[in-house]
């Protein structure tokens, strides 16, 4: 279980939280996800490359890019 962290004022108001680093990127990456199926046409796009069964190699991909 990950532990969370309370950080409380004087008054015991609590004023933030420490997350474990892998609950933030796990937290960000589903914010990030939600935010890009907002779109439909970008919807559209992720799942048709979820559902693709062929690609390029890394190495051609970065050539392509420039990397």
């Amino acid at each position: 279980m990950r532990q969370i962290q309370y950080i409380s004022d004087e008054k015991n108001n609590i004023t933030g939280v420490i997350v474990p680093i892998d609950l933030w990127r796990e937290i960000q990456s589903e914010k990030a996800t939600a935010y890009l199926l907002k779109s439909k046409k970008m919807k559209t796009r992720l799942l048709e490359a979820k559902n693709r069964k062929e690609g390029i190699p890394f190495d051609k991909a970065c050539e392509k890019l420039g990397v």
